[in-house]
Parts: structure tokens; sequence; C-alpha cells
């Protein structure tokens, strides 16, 4: 769809014909506004299609009868702030006197913005383009006649959801709180969390339709200023309608399109962001949704969790171990067992192969198409137990997978054993903590059985080099996606498969901060002898 280059230029509009003559644009190229305070009204009119959700209230100002109005939209603006800190402040509590002498020392334009309005957010608006994306914005907009400028009140509200636990992201030890769909209450629970002045948090707008708030947040002097530059860069040359999610940012700025695998890390989770931000990444903020984007992101990323940090070093080790065995196990055990009946049931135990084989004798299907067809299965049913309301869900998704399992044997159309190895692949894939690799896990699987369907082991094999030399070319902007073991990092080791206890922790991690920074000072480490000799002292 093409836009014309001046959206807000109207024909036809009703008012002094000289003011239509005079029409002109600010050096930004935005048209300017009209001097009658009725032409800009009946502009605003115009321009948002007479939506019954726009207010406009006029009244007099001071023992001159000035005549102002305020303009904002029902819905998304704080009433409360509209008719406390400005309509009352006009109206009830300033009283201005207009005579010659106060209009020659100070225009009124200039009193209400500065002495008039008891609200903090306050600027000048200068333009059509301005005025209007302001009131779309939620805030308020104050035209007074016989001026070319507004005054633009920072008034965005209305009804938001509360702060409540993530649902995207299960908290057993850790806070509870969570972010929302508001771009200004987000930033608030990281900062929090860090109460630094290196914070930094820039700001833009992307979309040219939606005009969506983007936020990035970092820690100065911690993450690496290449890759801030590069993400700004990245989010500068979007050119796009509507950004409505942070999933249309995260596929507009990754390094590669056509990959299976995320490079880039959401989370619904305020500590998990001020964790990263801690490590020299990078936040982004995108109003409107309760996900944050966080970058650059490695593979072994997505399967920490910041409760990982939380509980002691051994027991946070030993989960890691699981979330990996259960990866493996998600991602091969339907394709190893398929191989393993089809081409090479000499690596069976004997006992264990007559059992197979004996389950076998009614199932009209090979090993795979019974697993396709399982796997199928359990995909529609787990993406009903997700789509259907929550209660309703669980018991679809329960229900449904035992009923269909037991009667899918008792039918002679699939064996016990694959219920088994379906049923454990399914469990398997739900310890992946990033639900986006758990999806990739997902699609990997089918191609893992289709591959040894054909080939059997063989086929897993090649696949899975192909699969591991595709994840050392990919890049999130510019650290390599198999980092720290590909680049090998011996000091990153301490918190990639295993976690070490904080002591052990001197560095952030090497390729996504700024190496000379310490996290912990090495000084501060107690010494062997230091030790020995409290030991002694005991």
């Amino acid at each position: 769809m093409v836009f014309p280059r001046n959206r807000f230029q109207s024909k036809g509009m009703s008012g002094s014909e000289g003011s239509k003559g005079d029409e002109v644009r600010n050096h930004s190229g935005s048209l300017s506004l009209y001097p009658q305070l009725a032409d800009n009204l009946h502009h605003i009119r115009t321009q948002l299609g007479h939506s019954p959700d726009i207010t406009i209230r006029e009244f007099e100002v001071g023992s001159s009868h000035s005549q102002v109005a305020m303009v904002y939209m029902n819905g998304i603006t704080d009433m409360g702030m509209v008719n406390e800190f400005i309509l009352h402040s006009l109206m009830i509590d300033t009283a201005i006197e207009t005579n010659k002498d106060m209009a020659s020392d100070k225009s009124m334009f200039d009193f209400i913005r500065n002495n008039a309005l008891s609200i903090g957010e306050v600027k000048v608006i200068k333009g059509w383009n301005e005025a209007l994306l302001s009131i779309m914005s939620g805030n308020a907009a104050i035209f007074i006649d016989g001026w070319t400028e507004a005054i633009g009140c920072g008034t965005k509200g209305g009804e938001l959801r509360a702060v409540t636990e993530p649902s995207s992201q299960v908290v057993i030890r850790g806070p509870k709180d969570g972010f929302t769909e508001s771009i200004g209450t987000n930033v608030a629970l990281v900062r929090r969390r860090i109460k630094s002045s290196n914070l930094w948090l820039e700001s833009m707008r992307i979309g040219k339709v939606t005009q969506t708030d983007v936020a990035i947040m970092y820690i100065k002097g911690v993450a690496d200023d290449k890759i801030v530059q590069e993400i700004k860069k990245r989010l500068n040359g979007i050119d796009f309608d509507s950004i409505l999610e942070s999933g249309y940012i995260e596929q507009l700025i990754q390094d590669k399109s056509y990959t299976i695998f995320p490079t880039i890390h959401n989370t619904e989770r305020p500590d998990s962001v001020a964790s990263n931000l801690l490590e020299g990444r990078i936040a982004i903020f995108v109003d409107g949704t309760p996900f944050i984007l966080i970058a650059p992101m490695s593979f072994f990323g997505f399967f920490q969790v910041v409760e990982d940090y939380y509980h002691r070093f051994e027991v946070a080790t030993v989960i890691r171990l699981l979330r990996y065995a259960a990866l493996i196990i998600s991602l091969f055990f339907p394709a190893i067992y398929v191989s393993f009946i089809t081409f090479h049931q000499e690596m069976i135990p004997t006992t264990l192969y007559i059992s197979l084989a004996a389950q076998r004798e009614s199932v009209p299907f090979p090993a795979f198409v019974e697993a396709l067809m399982m796997e199928v299965t359990f995909e529609i049913l787990r993406e009903a137990g997700i789509r259907l309301p929550r209660a309703v869900g669980q018991a679809v998704s329960i229900v449904g997978a035992l009923v269909l399992g037991q009667a899918a044997v008792e039918a002679g159309i699939i064996t016990p054993a694959m219920v088994i190895v379906v049923a454990l692949t399914g469990i398997s894939s739900f310890t992946t903590p990033a639900y986006s690799m758990a999806l990739s896990i997902r699609l990997l699987r089918f191609t893992m059985i289709i591959a040894s369907g054909f080939l059997g082991f063989f086929g897993i094999v090649v696949l899975s080099i192909i699969i591991l030399a595709h994840m050392c070319g990919l890049n999130s902007f510019g650290i390599p996606y198999m980092s720290p073991l590909a680049p090998f990092i011996p000091e990153d080791q301490k918190d990639t498969l295993v976690r070490f206890p904080f002591r052990s922790y001197f560095f952030r991690p090497r390729l996504s901060s700024q190496s000379s920074l310490v996290n912990v000072d090495e000084a501060s480490q107690p010494s062997p002898q230091n030790e020995q000799n409290g030991r002694g002292s005991e």
C-alpha cells in the first residue's frame, strides 16, 4: 500500500480561505498549525474522521477571554491527570489578567506553558504531524486562538493491565512480577533492580502507520559499543507499516532470516532482563507487548534461566545438565528408535528385540510411519491444549493423549513401545526453558525421523553434522552462535554447560561485553594461605 507524502493535507476544508492560502511548513517539512482555533479544530476532526472517541474541550482563560481548546483521545488518556492538572489549573487555579502591559511582557502561550500547567511533561508542538501523533499516543494537546503552535501534555494512561506473575515462564524461586503491555511500566521494573546512572535508555518510533514506541536499554561501559550501534542501526533501518509485537522486531533485525534457530531471546521476567544487562547484553522494549527482546544471544543462553543463580551451584549444575540430556532425548530418541527397528536390529538386546517384534506383528505400518503418526497426533493435542481455554485445554491434552494412545494400541495401529517413546520425547521437550528454542527442536525432530526412516543411523549422523555446521555459521549481531564453545573461551566455560560457584566468576562474557571489566574483584577472593590460617585459628 502506498501512502501520500503528506497524509494530513486536506482539501475542501471549511474556514476562511485566507487561512488555507497561508498554509506553510515548518523546518521539519510538516504542515504548520493554523492561527485560527476554529480551523485547527476542524482540521483535527477531518483528519480523524470525526471519531466519537476524540474529545475537544473548549473554554476561556483569563479576564481577556482568550479562546483555548484541549484535545485528547478517550481510552488511552489518563482522565485524572487531564481533570486535575490541566483543566483545574487553567479554569480555576489560574487567574490571568491579560491587560495590555502583561500582554507586552509575557504572551498567553508562554504563560500557560511555563506557569499555568501543573503537569510534569510539557512540550511545544509546531506541526500537524507531531500534533496528531501526540494526540493518538494518549497525550493532551492545548490549542490557543491566534497561535500557530500548540502545547503537548504528557497524559498517557487509560486502562492498563496490572503487574502480575509471568504466564509463559513459571517462577519457582524468585520475584513474581512480570512485564506488562506498557513500555513505561516495563522500563521501571528493570530500573528498580539496577539503580545505576550507567543504565541508559534510548527511544524511537518504528512503523510508518502504527508509530510504535521502541526503546533499547543497556549498561554503558558494560555493553559492547559496537553491538549497541549495530542494534540501533538495524532498528532505524526498519521500513515497515506496522509493529504490533516484539516478534516483528525480532524477525526484522536478526542476522539471518532463513534459519530455524532463534538468535534473539525474549522473556517476560524483569530479573532475567536485569541479569542479561549485567552481562553486557542489550534489551529491546516494544510498547504493547510484555515480551522483551535480549541480544546478542548464543545457543547455550536459551538453556540457562535466571533461577539457576538462585540455587546452589551443585543443584543448578545438575538441573542444567538434565536440560541438555532432555534436549538430546527430544531431538534424537524417536529417530534412533526408528533406525534401530528398521535397519539396525543387531544393536538391540535379543530379549528386548523379541518383545518389540512380538508387538509389531499386528501393526500394519512400518516404524517410520508409526512414529510420524504419533508425533503429529501429539503436536495436535499440544496445540489444542494451548489454544483452548485453560481448564478445557488441560483436560483435552491429558485425556486425549491417554484415550487416543490406549485406543490406538488396542486397535493394533501402533505398538506400546512407540507410545512410550513419543510420550518420553514430548515430556523432554517441555524442559527447554525458551519456547522459541523448543519450537525449533520440535520441527527438527520430524526431519530426524524422516532421515532415520530412509537412511537409518547414517541419516541421523549426516543430518546432525549439517545442523551443527549451520549453527556454527550463525551469528547474533556479530557474536558466534555457538560461543563460548566455538570459538572456545576457557574462562566462559564456568557458566555454559555447568555452573561454577559465584566466587569463581571474575569476568563477564568475553564476546558480548567489554572484556576489560571484571565482575568480581580477584583481590577479594580468599587465598589458600589465608584459608589455611583461618582453619588453624579455628
